[in-house]
């Protein structure tokens, strides 16, 4: 998986302006996966526990990191606590 210290720290608010390609950033099915399990697992902690996670992503200029809530979650995309989307397809991890 990727390293956090790679990626380029972000605040929430900057998420909504960032632009995402459509191609999916990981290789392999079984991290395509891994990845679908700690999407779910960590929106539910993050609505039980009332939790941040640190978000891996890639978006159109590089690697990011981000510490937020998620609120919900879709088939394309993670809904972030203030409203804004990450496509699943452009996340790397997603850690506590």
């Amino acid at each position: 998986m990727t390293s956090m210290i790679t990626a380029k720290h972000i605040d929430k608010e900057q998420v909504a302006w960032l632009y995402f390609p459509e191609d999916e950033v990981l290789v392999s099915t079984k991290t395509m996966e891994k990845r679908s399990l700690e999407v779910q697992k960590a929106a539910i902690l993050c609505n039980t526990e009332n939790i941040n996670m640190h978000i891996i992503f890639e978006d159109s200029e590089g690697l990011k990191r981000v510490e937020t809530g998620i609120w919900t979650v879709t088939s394309k995309r993670i809904i972030l606590n203030d409203g804004a989307t990450i496509p699943i397809n452009r996340i790397h991890e997603i850690k506590i």
